[in-house]
């Protein structure tokens, strides 16, 4: 009887990563790698900065699919969608254009991602609102904006309604700007990258985006979507103002992608609940990436490539016969934003404390109420202290 595969649910860089450190210590398993896109491997990160990188979302793959079927001696089912999965049979069903099937597995890892969270929006083009979250989608934004990333100032007479203020808003609205797009950005909070950032940090990054022309819209939220005239779109924010737009982009946030491990039983919260193995609720089925709630981490989300590769480093060594708890290193989010780069090491959500300017202009640590550095951040030439303030730092 032929050895049942280990199955990886999902292509993006947790799968990808799973499978090329499982490959390091195990080249005989036959492994199986289920994905609803093409398989492309490409850096999710680079989504939102591709226009400043000037890379159409074609030159966003760095390794096409058949490269890394064919480099980590894998079988890769595409465009695959995987229905559901019985944890005592150990079985996978999925749907494919040939119809519908069962694989059986020997140890099953989900690495499902994350959705883009969605909020109502009134008005007939309200279907019109995207969200960039994969290459697809990307690659249908740059289609639909008619802003070729390859050539400079081509986002000239283009105008684009951001929603949200947070890392991917900011991000993305920084990307286009530079583009030459005409940006509006909107948010509830009164400052953007509200939840992450000290004050004063935040008003220089407000400042910095605003010099390159970009609209602050805060304490409102796009209220209705119509289609206008010269197939534009007419925006109207939560305040009554009116805006005219190319383009809508919805940047709230992402939601763990739980749908499939809720549907088969596995404990699920904000995401799949794994412990300090990365495994499941059920034996042998193991999650690790943006869909996951971390033991490890604090019972925290981390949805950030750092952590991911940690990740899946740990449970490759699990996978391949020696378990291994994962555990996290302080890992600084840098914040593509030309306009005022950012590092970011924000302290656990559950630490009481404050935040104190530390060292000069550009430059805050949060203390905890017994006087300990337990997250700092870095704006300007200040990000060039990242090692510095990461020794001094207490997770």
């Amino acid at each position: 009887m032929s050895q049942a595969p280990l199955i990886v649910v999902g292509t993006g860089v947790a799968g990808w990563s799973t499978v090329r450190e499982f490959r390091k210590l195990d080249t005989a398993t036959p492994v199986v790698l289920i994905t609803t896109d093409s398989g492309d491997f490409y850096a999710k990160p680079t989504l939102s900065n591709a226009y400043a990188q000037k890379r159409t979302p074609a030159q966003l793959v760095t390794t096409p699919a058949a490269k890394m079927v064919e480099t980590l001696a894998i079988t890769l089912m595409a465009h695959t969608q995987v229905l559901s999965f019985d944890t005592a049979a150990r079985t996978v069903t999925l749907q494919s254009s040939a119809g519908v099937q069962t694989l059986a597995f020997s140890q099953l890892v989900l690495a499902t991602g994350a959705h883009p969270i969605r909020v109502p929006v009134a008005g007939d083009a309200a279907d019109a609102v995207q969200s960039v979250n994969t290459l697809d989608d990307f690659a249908a934004f740059h289609q639909g904006l008619g802003v070729d990333a390859s050539l400079p100032d081509s986002g000239k007479g283009k105008t684009v309604v951001v929603m949200g203020a947070g890392l991917i808003g900011c991000e993305f609205a920084n990307d286009l700007a530079q583009a030459g797009v005409h940006v509006h950005v909107s948010d509830l909070a009164p400052r953007p990258l509200a939840a992450l950032l000290p004050e004063a940090a935040s008003q220089q990054l407000e400042s910095a985006l605003a010099g390159l022309g970009i609209a602050w819209h805060f304490g409102t939220s796009v209220a209705k979507v119509e289609h206008g005239e010269d197939k534009r779109l007419s925006v109207t924010l939560s305040d009554g103002r009116s805006l005219v737009a190319d383009s809508v982009l919805s940047a709230i946030g992402l939601r763990a992608d739980t749908e499939l491990a809720r549907s088969a039983g596995l404990v699920c919260e904000r995401g799949v609940v794994v412990n300090a193995l990365l495994e499941t609720s059920a034996p042998g089925v193991y999650a690790l990436g943006d869909c996951v709630q971390y033991e490890s981490a604090g019972q925290r989300t981390l949805p950030y490539v750092m952590p991911v590769m940690t990740a899946a480093r740990a449970l490759a060594a699990t996978l391949a016969g020696t378990p291994t708890e994962v555990v996290f290193p302080l890992m600084p989010v840098s914040v593509k934003t030309p306009a005022l780069p950012l590092v970011v090491a924000a302290a656990h959500p559950a630490v009481a404390g404050d935040w104190e300017a530390e060292g000069g202009e550009g430059a805050w640590r949060f203390v905890d109420k017994a006087g300990v550095q337990r997250g700092f951040v870095l704006a300007g030439k200040s990000t060039a202290r990242r090692m510095e303030m990461s020794k001094l730092t207490t997770q």
